[in-house]
């Protein structure tokens, strides 16, 4: 994503937070930002689309953090998958995400509705497979199921502590709870063979994006030309493109120095960029998997 469009998501999502969605005008963005209309349109074909970026910006954040927290770790560790279940609430506050899924939810715009139900059906898919990880293939007939009951749960957990019991309740401990729930019903659904999707798949639509490794290399030379000739972080850079370009890339030291390369670059001027790398070489280990 080339600067100038960085800028203009970022000032369309500050005015969407302080004037609402809704109030705010393509014009606002364009005053703001001090781009054309050309410009702004040469980006996006709308208001409602600038808006899905910015969410879609949070999405990828949310499923490389995610990634990360499995690196050398075991898929069916109960524990990192509620941290990965609380990464999602963990990015709405760290962007600034809430007020902005509020305008989704309040909206009655087709496009933005649509775009709500993609999302949580991309979160319903994500779990199902990380629901399989922890109970095993037994458990693919019902783990659409099981996805649909635990974030429902949580929700539902989660207004009744935070509007009348706790609000200083911890999140992790909400998903442990839930996850023990998952492990009581889990049997007994097997047993009885007990599913109401049968089996179904959600569409992700929001995976990572597969990527070539040739396009991934050129991204990673040009993304090196720009940062500093001291910076420690080339190193990183340096050892990627290796990698990738060998015959048989190892995919656990990859999955180690990406997160290493990203980290580097947090609270820098490189730091959005380098999520953007990040996300394409994460797309591209999938294509080794």
């Amino acid at each position: 994503m080339i600067e100038r469009k960085r800028k203009v998501i970022e000032v369309a999502k500050q005015l969407f937070i302080e004037k609402g969605f809704s109030a705010t005008s393509v014009q606002d963005i364009l005053d703001v930002a001090k781009i054309s209309k050309g410009t702004f349109y040469n980006y996006f074909s709308s208001k409602n689309e600038c808006l899905i970026a910015i969410l879609e910006n949070g999405r990828e954040e949310t499923n490389m953090r995610r990634r990360e927290l499995l690196v050398g770790k075991d898929l069916a560790d109960k524990t990192i998958l509620a941290e990965q279940i609380s990464v999602r609430q963990q990015v709405n506050l760290d962007f600034n995400l809430l007020p902005i899924l509020e305008a989704i939810f309040y909206s009655a715009d087709a496009e933005l509705r649509a775009f709500a139900k993609k999302q949580h059906l991309a979160e319903l898919s994500w779990l199902s497979k990380r629901l399989v990880d922890i109970y095993g293939q037994s458990a693919v007939p019902f783990a659409a199921d099981c996805a649909v009951i635990m974030l429902g749960i949580m929700q539902h957990m989660t207004h009744v502590l935070a509007a009348n019991l706790k609000k200083d309740f911890d999140p992790n401990a909400l998903t442990l709870f839930t996850i023990r729930r998952i492990d009581s019903m889990i049997p007994h659904m097997i047993e009885n063979n007990d599913s109401l999707l049968f089996g179904s798949k959600f569409t992700n639509a929001n995976e990572l994006s597969l990527i070539d490794s040739d396009l991934l290399i050129r991204n990673l030379k040009k993304f090196e030309k720009k940062i500093p000739v001291d910076q420690d972080a080339k190193q990183y850079i340096e050892f990627i493109i290796d990698e990738i370009a060998s015959e048989q890339p190892r995919i656990s030291l990859l999955e180690t120095i990406t997160r290493s390369f990203r980290q580097a670059f947090i609270k820098t001027p490189y730091e959005l960029e380098t999520r953007e790398l990040v996300a394409s070489i994460w797309g591209y280990l999938e294509t080794l998997k």
